[in-house]
């Protein structure tokens, strides 16, 4: 299945009934300068909305980057590196029936740079994938 780098509507993490459910009942690991909290559930089921089956989410904490600006270019570059590289994990959780909503958490105290953040977007995908074998 081949896959467009594209990020719709339905694959945004924005409800939150949802992103409260992914922080109280999912499972946490971190990739510096990352903290990935993801959810798993059968597709179809009640984490599995509009047939997206990942839904992604992304933030930075306002403690440790005052102005927004920084908070939404980290988070700006955050999505474009996922969106870039979401392939596989889209694909695996496809195949095997189940859908996962995902937050990643900006907890570096520096602002990045595009290359850091795609190469550590790039680890934490892999290490999703691992999660979902």
């Amino acid at each position: 299945m081949l896959h467009r780098a594209t990020w719709k509507k339905a694959e945004k993490l924005k409800s939150r009934k949802r992103i409260e459910r992914v922080f109280r009942e999912g499972k946490s690991f971190s990739v510096f300068p990352y903290k990935l909290v993801f959810l798993v559930s059968p597709a179809g089921g009640a984490g599995g909305e509009k047939g997206a089956p990942v839904q992604a989410g992304f933030g930075a904490a306002s403690r440790n980057f005052k102005k927004a600006v920084d908070r939404n270019r980290i988070k700006r570059l955050s999505r474009e590196a996922y969106r870039l590289q979401k392939g596989p994990l889209l694909e695996q959780l496809a195949r095997k029936g189940l859908s996962m909503a995902v937050f990643f958490v900006f907890i570096g105290k520096e602002l990045p740079d595009y290359p850091t953040v795609s190469a550590k977007i790039g680890v934490a995908l892999q290490k999703l994938l691992k999660e979902t074998a």
